[in-house]
């Protein structure tokens, strides 16, 4: 598998994921919605570094990587890079404590249905760059 066929399937479980999302907000889920988001927030990412010859480390906010290797992409990319690192970030923070919680902090009880849009806002966005970043 070459790093570009790679690249295309990250991006087409983070597109397929996006489905998720739907189902899990109708069922009220907010916290699962946040923690789904991040994973198709991450494999995007992932993917369009590996679209431009960048081997993703083993952790899970990369937008930071893609501000440094922003002359890889076009500059209609480029534009949005800040807003998807950023993106990429606050998820980032999210992840353990959407999914585990901790001793005070229960996740189906703190997160709401405006966690939940934001996310999926969040994520389509993502999604949707990458697949403009990756033709």
């Amino acid at each position: 598998m070459t790093n570009m066929s790679l690249a295309r399937s990250y991006l087409i479980k983070a597109e397929k994921r996006l489905k998720i999302l739907e189902v899990l907000l109708k069922e009220e889920d907010y916290s699962d919605v946040v923690r789904e988001a991040q994973e198709i927030v991450e494999l995007a990412l992932k993917g369009m570094l590996r679209f431009v010859g960048i081997e993703p480390p083993k952790f899970h906010d990369v937008g930071g990587l893609l501000l440094e290797y922003q002359d890889k992409y076009t500059a209609d990319i480029i534009e949005h890079l800040e807003k998807v690192a950023y993106i990429s970030k606050r998820l980032r923070k999210e992840r353990e404590l959407s999914f585990y919680g901790d001793i005070d902090f229960i996740p189906t009880e703190e997160y709401t249905d405006a966690d939940a849009a934001e996310a999926i806002r969040d994520a389509n966005f993502v999604v949707r760059l990458a697949l403009k970043a990756m033709p």
